[in-house]
């Protein structure tokens, strides 16, 4: 039996190879298009390519928890695609990140001033961490992918105008929080 558009949920629980064959034919061009969405920025097709592998392997592990209909799948797919890349990218960026520090250090500042920074970036992080969920997704999205907020309130289903609510808010806390830790000048 073979899968088609009725039975590959199912064929799929029961971990059928022809099921996976089916999902990759019907759904990898949206997946490539999450994942290149995101991924984009770092003009590295290898990683893009090594995410959507990953993506496919993390559907089939993870095939029996899933339990809805055709539509869920979809929206499925697309959440493992777009954490998935999220993954990637922040996996990445910290290489790119750790590149450029030494490139830093080589561009006449001290190492004293390297440090503050550095110290003042995990902070940061450490405080957006400290967010919301969605707020920090909000975040992630914005400052760390650059995407603008019309994108991030249709991937969030939320109104531009509480994306830009959510980003002021955010930004308060993240300066009360800051300035509580005594972390400097330089704010959001």
């Amino acid at each position: 039996m073979k899968s088609n558009e009725s039975n590959f949920i199912q064929r799929l629980h029961r971990q059928k190879e022809d099921a996976l064959d089916y999902i990759v034919d019907q759904y990898l061009p949206l997946i490539k298009g999450v994942t290149y969405k995101v991924l984009s920025p770092l003009n590295n097709t290898g990683i893009v390519e090594e995410c959507i592998n990953d993506i496919f392997l993390s559907i089939w592990d993870n095939s029996r928890t899933f339990n809805g209909d055709s539509s869920d799948f979809k929206r499925w797919i697309c959440a493992i695609a777009k954490f998935k890349a999220i993954d990637y990218y922040r996996k990445e960026s910290k290489k790119v990140e750790s590149t450029s520090n030494v490139l830093e250090l080589k561009s006449g500042k001290s190492i004293e001033e390297e440090l503050i920074l550095n110290e003042r970036r995990a902070e940061l992080i450490i405080l957006i961490n400290q967010l919301d969920p969605v707020e920090r997704d909000i975040f992630i999205m914005k400052f760390f992918l650059g995407l603008k907020s019309e994108d991030i309130s249709k991937k969030l289903g939320l109104t531009k105008a509480a994306i830009d609510n959510r980003i002021y808010r955010g930004k308060q806390k993240l300066n009360k929080k800051a300035s509580n830790l005594k972390l400097g000048e330089n704010r959001i």
